[in-house]
């Protein structure tokens, strides 16, 4: 069982190469995590590091009316949000892919359409958190400002704030200890409300005032004073702008043996990295591989960007075309015919609260890789519950390969749960499990995650990619 399965860290003590190899996996990783904290930087630090690797853009072969054939590597990004990676197999793509799918985006607050005002002589922004948070663990921390807006003549302004050592940093206020009598009595979840989320980002006023009525909202002002001169746009932009609140500063080494990683948005990067990696280093072979890395899973896997789009399903329809084939039932077989690994994170049973755990069905640090045959909540809902025969073959490849596993569930019964991409992949008729890595802090501002097991999702995700 479980309990008694190795810490993964015992078969990295035989050859210090082979441990330094954990250890600069987690380092590349570490900085990935650092800069990619939004969906839109992860989509164009992939996009950037696949062209390295050798990597077409399909839409400029599409344009062209190319061709692709075996050993070509290309990808496609979709609103700068999402990305599908395929290396192109020896068999028509109608035999179907081996794919790796995982999403980039992570839990946070978005600035509202209307976001800025002032109270007090003090200029805030006003949010709408995005996915599951506590709401009591994002205040009284440094918070940093990311995102794009866009103009009306066609320009898109990057923003970011708070990352740089230089750069000031946002936060939401909290109530001091001595006047917290009351709201030290609420639950958890009424601690903080999340109308409350409010980011304060300014004190100074704007020193042009004339009059008593120019002094109205002047710190208000002088924020958009200083947006006009370092990014030039107007309050008005605010309308067509996607700006999100996160944790500021670089993802760390954590504890003093440096055998973990804490960083923001390790559910799901921690999964996406790996998988990315996978499909660069992986050699072309039978199957065609495919790594897909998805937007608003967090949110429910919605819209254009999310997995229930039709960008991947699309995008297989192009790559049919550029292989001569444009048989509509050819999709359907290249998407039936498939295999998938829904790399998403599990939660580590933590020492601290296990009344929620059932210890021989949770996951654990150090114990490598994590399979959820189900995930859901309450009697499974909401899972995708992969098939005995599949749970199998996806054994044998990790004990051929010697990646070091585990299996697990999110949690007692009627504790709670979570779900992941896995259904969607599976409403295409294809086999599909939940395969990921242990997360401590699960959706906090900081998360924790076990380098041995980040680097056994890496060999995982290449045995599973190569597997014929």
């Amino acid at each position: 069982m479980i309990l008694d399965n190795k810490n993964a860290w015992l078969k990295y003590y035989t050859k210090e190469n082979d441990r330094k190899k954990v250890m600069d996996f987690a380092e590349d990783y570490r900085r990935f995590l650092s800069g990619g904290k939004t969906e839109r930087e992860c989509t164009s630090f992939f996009a950037k590091e696949a062209e390295k690797a050798g990597f077409k853009n399909l839409d400029d072969i599409i344009a062209a009316d190319g061709k692709v054939e075996a050993g070509d590597k290309v990808y496609r990004t979709n609103r700068g949000k999402n990305i599908a990676l395929f290396v192109i197999g020896e068999e028509p793509l109608s035999k179907g892919m081996n794919i790796l799918g995982a999403h980039i985006d992570s839990p946070r607050m978005d600035l509202k359409q209307v976001p800025l005002y002032e109270d007090t002589e003090m200029a805030f922004l006003d949010t709408h958190y995005y996915g599951g948070i506590k709401k009591y663990q994002w205040v009284a921390l440094p918070l940093a400002l990311h995102g794009v807006v866009a103009k009306k003549d066609g320009t898109v302004v990057n923003v970011c704030v708070g990352e740089d050592p230089d750069d000031p940093v946002l936060g939401v206020s909290d109530l001091l200890i001595h006047l917290a009598q009351d709201q030290m009595k609420k639950t958890g979840a009424k601690v903080i409300e999340g109308e409350d989320l409010n980011v304060m980002i300014g004190t100074i006023p704007l020193d042009d005032a004339t009059d008593d009525k120019d002094k109205k909202d002047a710190v208000k002002r002088n924020i958009l004073h200083i947006l006009k001169e370092k990014y030039d746009i107007e309050e008005d932009d605010f309308l067509s702008a996607e700006l999100v609140v996160l944790p500021a500063g670089p993802a760390r080494d954590y504890g003093l043996d440096r055998g973990c990683i804490m960083g923001y948005g390790q559910d799901d990067k921690v999964c996406a990295y790996p998988s990315f990696r996978a499909i660069v280093d992986a050699k072309p072979g039978r199957r065609t591989y495919a790594c897909l890395l998805v937007d608003k899973e967090e949110i429910g896997s919605v819209g254009a960007t999310g997995m229930e789009s039709r960008f991947f399903a699309n995008t297989v329809a192009e790559l049919l075309h550029a292989e001569g084939d444009d048989s509509p039932l050819s999709i359907m077989r290249a998407m039936q015919y498939s295999k998938a690994l829904s790399s998403d994170v599990s939660a580590a049973f933590d020492p601290n609260y296990p009344e929620v755990m059932e210890k021989k069905n949770s996951c654990y640090f150090g114990k490598g890789l994590v399979i959820n045959k189900y995930t859901g909540a309450r009697g499974k809902s909401g899972s995708n519950d992969a098939t005995a025969e599949y749970m199998a073959e996806i054994r044998k490849i990790f004990d051929d390969a010697d990646v070091e596993f585990q299996t697990a569930e999110l949690g007692k019964v009627d504790q709670g749960g979570g779900g992941t991409i896995a259904y969607i992949l599976g409403n295409w008729d294809m086999s599909v499990i939940d395969s990921g890595v242990a997360v401590l802090n699960m959706h906090a501002p900081w998360e924790i995650t076990s380098k041995v097991d980040i680097y056994e999702a890496y060999r995982g995700y290449m045995a599973f990619l190569l597997a014929e």
